[in-house]
């Protein structure tokens, strides 16, 4: 049953992703201009997450951000400039840390390998060892990116996915880059290791409809709690939830909450309301193994997302060289 399941996934992300990729990427990329590459970012990553348990869902929401905007090209690494907004100072990316780990790795990479590493690949790859290093899956990351140029704070406002997105806007979102309802799904797993503050998920809580105080989709008790932690008037501004009941480890634990209706967000929920997701949501709760391979996979599709063939490498990872 798990492998008849497993193949039919992997045949719907094939159909849509087998050919999106713009540039030729490769595992073994620095194989011979910086063999030495995956050790050095593996070893800044996990000195990191060692001093800071949050860097792990802070590095994995970074390289979603960087790729469903312009492509994976490292522009949510660069800085705003007096000319210019930037990507990591749009809305949706003002929440997000973390950028000195990146900096550092590329700091010892420069002296390692100057000018060899991209900031691009370099994000890609720490994803994955964030990932690893919290229990989940690993997979040969494919490298060889550029780092694009441009970075527009607008973009962000268009492009990322809001967490108050149903599954058709979703499928549709995730369509527009190559990546199907599989992909979808397997990747929204990443919320495992995630935190969420209350702004996102208030809406559903009170007064959500004319028959509705709080969204129906919600497990009641749970809502009940939710309220709770973010109370009106006067709430706590850094008062949240964490997506799933083991927020330091890499497992399936976000989808069992999905299925008892304790996805934070809407977005989590209407998955499992929708025909075309809530099989694959029931599957990834059921069967860890098959969740860390599909979403294995689906990490390796979304790192081909509008690949620059034109790019740089930058010197440093805030700025175009």
């Amino acid at each position: 049953m798990a492998a008849g399941l497993q193949l039919k996934i992997c045949l719907l992300a094939l159909l849509v992703a087998i050919s999106h990729c713009g540039a030729i990427l490769d595992a073994n990329y620095y194989q011979k201009t910086c063999p030495q590459a995956e050790n050095i970012i593996y070893n800044v990553v996990r000195s990191a997450t060692s001093f800071d348990p949050k860097v792990p869902a802070r590095l994995l929401r970074m390289f979603f951000h960087d790729c469903f905007v312009r492509g994976c090209d490292a522009s949510v690494l660069l800085d705003s400039t007096k000319d210019n907004k930037a990507e990591k100072d749009g809305p949706p990316n003002m929440s997000l840390a973390a950028f000195y780990v990146i900096d550092d790795a590329k700091s010892k990479l420069e002296e390692s390998c100057p000018r060899t590493v991209s900031c691009a690949d370099i994000l890609a790859i720490a994803a994955r060892d964030v990932v690893l290093l919290s229990g989940g899956p690993n997979w040969g990351v494919m490298k060889g990116r550029k780092d694009g140029r441009i970075s527009r704070a607008n973009d962000t406002v268009s492009q990322l996915p809001a967490p108050s997105f149903n599954t058709s806007q979703l499928i549709q979102s995730f369509s527009r880059r190559g990546l199907s309802a599989a992909d979808l799904v397997a990747l929204s797993g990443g919320h495992t290791l995630g935190f969420s503050h209350c702004s996102s998920f208030e809406a559903r809580l009170r007064n959500f409809s004319a028959v509705h105080d709080a969204d129906p989709s919600l497990d009641p008790d749970f809502a009940a709690e939710l309220k709770s932690k973010c109370p009106k008037p006067n709430p706590d501004r850094n008062a949240g939830q964490l997506l799933d009941s083991t927020a330091t480890a890499f497992d399936n634990d976000y989808y069992k909450r999905v299925v008892g209706g304790e996805g934070v967000f809407v977005s989590d929920q209407s998955m499992y309301e929708d025909y075309r997701t809530r099989w694959i949501v029931e599957a990834f709760a059921r069967d860890q193994g098959l969740f860390f391979r599909e979403f294995a996979g689906a990490m390796v599709r979304l790192g081909n997302v509008g690949v620059k063939e034109d790019g740089e490498v930058r010197v440093h990872c805030r700025a175009v060289n």
